[in-house]
């Protein structure tokens, strides 16, 4: 049996780094999120300097961050395997911490959307705690940490807009950025003081180490690996598609206009808080029964709860129907992450989760294009029944392609056993 490296070990202390990391899961997603209500607001009243328009400028706000994300989370994630993994959450932190409290100062939307590009490309909170928490945690608990972490996110950005919304109507916009500012440092500093991670540096060979593409060639080739990578966009693909024409869809099935924004609102939420709770339901159930099952399971319930939604008759049809929704969503994420943590070999974790991280980006900033597309040629509807063949070919993917068993391998090599 090949040795466990000296990195890789459980520690004493890994449910006590698990708990500190979720704690600030939920401050960070609280702080990066309580921006959201009203970025669109704040690039309004800041006006332009050019000759963009307003909705110009919204958009690249939005898709700037997720852009340069895509591109710095692999880097950052392979930097992680040489340099420490918490060390890359306290650049994260710390990182994104000076850029919001920067933002609070801006004279122009054109530099609010310099330092959203700036943004993505140094912080990625949530890869760099996935990497920490997968390298601390015994693989057979995988499941049961990355749910935790999941609700951690997921209760963080409930409550961030809410938060958000209220300081900048009470303060103004440019107050709430410092508040963000300031929860990112407390997460840092908590990090700093609170967690533990017994790194050991890759061990020399004698030649030259690895380049960032021959590690993520070596990543990629493992088996499973790029199948888990494709489920996780599709998943992310299907999740963001419907966020632009859901109120216009909401208008069609409400029979009053005037609550359209609570009721879009009550849906955004309520698919969260499902997704957190059956996020750690089917993370401790996949540790016993195995994750490919409930991957398989919760795609095809995806499939199922999208395919109604898109006949749905009634606001509260659709409401319930997009509940089941998020709980598959909850089991998904979990699920793919434990398996990446599984089918990855030990020591890999920064680069499996910034190449993991940088295609959620990509996702995300592709997946609002693609429901607006939808809409404009087929209609409304049409965006909901897509995402159902999108999860349809997820179950289908995760049932052919995915391996049975996993178990996290020994790197080729360098680490010290």
């Amino acid at each position: 049996m090949t040795p466990t490296p000296a990195d890789k070990r459980p520690t004493p202390s890994w449910r006590r780094t698990l708990y500190i990391m979720v704690f600030c899961q939920v401050i960070t997603s609280i702080g990066f999120s309580s921006i959201f209500p009203f970025l669109p607001l704040y690039v309004k009243s800041l006006g332009s300097a050019s000759a963009l328009g307003t909705e110009m400028l919204t958009g690249l706000v939005f898709s700037s961050q997720a852009l340069t994300m895509m591109i710095a989370s692999p880097v950052w994630g392979a930097v992680a395997d040489r340099w420490g993994r918490k060390l890359m959450v306290e650049r994260a932190m710390f990182g994104g911490a000076v850029i919001l409290l920067l933002m609070a100062f801006v004279r122009s939307a054109e530099e609010l959307v310099l330092l959203r590009t700036i943004q993505g490309m140094i912080t990625g909170t949530i890869g760099a705690a996935n990497a920490l928490v997968a390298s601390i945690v015994p693989r057979e608990r995988s499941g049961f940490a990355m749910g935790l972490l999941q609700v951690g996110l997921g209760a963080g950005v409930g409550f961030g807009p809410i938060i958000g919304g209220a300081v900048a109507d009470a303060y103004g916009y440019r107050a709430a950025f410092y508040v963000t500012g300031a929860l990112l440092v407390a997460a840092g500093a908590i990090v700093a003081i609170g967690v533990e991670e017994h790194f050991v540096p890759p061990a020399k060979t004698g030649s030259r180490r690895p380049g960032f593409w021959k590690e993520w060639r070596r990543i990629l080739s493992s088996p499973g690996v790029l199948t888990t990578y494709t489920l996780r966009f599709l998943d992310s693909l299907s999740r963001m598609a419907f966020i632009p024409v859901l109120p216009l869809f909401a208008l069609e099935l409400m029979a009053e206009a005037a609550r359209v924004n609570s009721f879009t609102g009550l849906v955004i939420g309520s698919a969260s808080a499902a997704a957190a709770v059956f996020s750690i339901f089917f993370g401790r159930l996949g540790d016993r029964t195995g994750h490919r099952r409930i991957v398989i399971a919760c795609a095809l319930a995806g499939f199922f709860s999208f395919f109604l939604q898109a006949w749905a008759g009634s606001g509260w049809q659709f409401l319930g129907l997009h509940l089941v929704a998020g709980a598959a969503h909850g089991g998904i994420v979990t699920g793919v992450s434990a398996l990446l943590a599984r089918y990855s070999r030990c020591g890999e974790e920064g680069a499996v989760y910034g190449l993991d991280n940088s295609i959620n980006s990509g996702a995300r900033a592709l997946a609002p294009m693609l429901g607006v597309s939808i809409a404009m040629w087929l209609g409304l509807r049409a965006v909901f029944g897509s995402i159902s063949l999108l999860y349809l070919g997820a179950a289908g993917l995760a049932l052919w392609r995915l391996p049975r068993t996993a178990t996290c391998r020994a790197p080729e090599r360098g680490a010290k056993s």
